[in-house]
């Protein structure tokens, strides 16, 4: 069953790890409240741990069922109707890939990532990537014979958008700016939605270590995450051990990237993280076979024509200065892409 996006009631902060705190967006979403108190937790949150619970979402549960069971009926389908859809570069970025085409890697470069997946063998996903619908040159690749298909994905896609630029104005305000300073950088939505596949598996399919999805940061400036009951998804702290991300129904996880760190010369953390063998349910042996898991995220990004460099209070005076050079959006994104395909 698919988790709701908006909570059916309370959740206790107890049901989550410390370092995955537990916020509400109401106070953002409303024109009466204060905001600054939920923004500040929300930096308080990218800043510690990189990882956080949102609550009170502006998705209808509805809409993610249905997200859900149409990806499922899109990963079923036959692999040549698949391939026909294939995805085929990180400029174009959108499209399916199989199983094995992508491993996701910390690694810059395709022969870094290459020795990784020599050593911990493929990712065990396949995924489908869409992006704005109106770009030109670079249309998103749909699955004949399913309107349906489209008009849910790009209506899900339209929504994680207002809830990208909502979140911008949260990280704005607690960062001590205008809450519209991100606002000509998330215009165009040159963002990424994907749907996400891990196939059931036998246990000794993490054996040696092996895992769903290896460990990676995000590229863009934050990831929203919703995800199944079956869990995986894991958070590196920042002695190296490991969190679980549990599933909790009526969250959206969200997280940092890479660009967002740069932005803020390194106070907000774009944390690490993998999907790794799921914990046992009740009933299922350690001979068992894992059960499929479906997630969908949705990956925001500056706009691809905006150079990124630290945000003005981050790096003067005794701050020490810019860590980073300023970096065009899109071809930071490209980059990534082209090590890990």
């Amino acid at each position: 069953m698919a988790p709701s996006a908006t909570s059916p009631g309370p959740i206790s902060p107890s049901q989550t790890d410390p370092a995955l705190p537990l916020i509400s967006l109401a106070p953002l979403l409303s024109p009466s409240a204060s905001a600054l108190p939920t923004a500040q937790s929300l930096l308080s949150a990218l800043t510690t741990s990189g990882f956080l619970y949102l609550t009170d979402c502006p998705i209808p549960p509805s809409l993610l069922s249905r997200v859900y069971a149409l990806s499922a009926r899109f990963f079923a389908r036959p692999t040549h109707e698949k391939d026909a859809l294939a995805w085929t570069t990180p400029r174009f970025n959108r499209g399916y890939t199989s199983i094995g085409k992508e491993k996701t890697s910390l690694g810059l470069s395709k022969e870094e990532v290459a020795k990784e997946r020599e050593g911990q063998g493929q990712d065990q996903k396949e995924s489908f990537e869409i992006g704005r619908d109106d770009e030109d040159g670079y249309p998103n690749r749909w699955p004949e014979g399913d309107g349906e298909f489209r008009e849910v994905m790009m209506e899900f896609w339209a929504r994680c958008k207002e809830l990208h630029a909502v979140l911008m104005k949260g990280i704005a305000l607690g960062m001590g700016l205008d809450g519209d300073f991100f606002a000509d950088f998330v215009t165009n939505g040159d963002n990424t939605l994907r749907l996400l596949h891990y196939p059931g598996v036998a246990a000794d399919a993490f054996a040696g270590g092996r895992v769903r999805a290896g460990l990676h940061s995000d590229y863009g400036s934050i990831s929203l995450l919703f995800q199944d009951d079956r869990g995986g998804l894991q958070v590196e702290r920042p002695d190296g051990s490991f969190v679980d991300v549990t599933p909790l129904e009526g969250t959206v996880v969200m997280n940092a990237g890479d660009l967002l760190t740069r932005w803020s010369n390194g106070l907000i953390r774009s944390t690490r993280h993998r999907v790794v063998e799921p914990p046992l349910k009740k009933g299922q042996g350690p001979d068992g076979r894992y059960p499929p898991r479906y997630s969908v995220a949705y990956f925001c990004n500056p706009d691809f024509d905006k150079t990124i460099e630290a945000l003005p209070g981050t790096w003067e005076d005794e701050k020490g200065g810019k860590k980073w050079e300023p970096i065009n959006s899109g071809e930071y994104l490209w980059q990534r892409l082209s090590a890990t395909h």
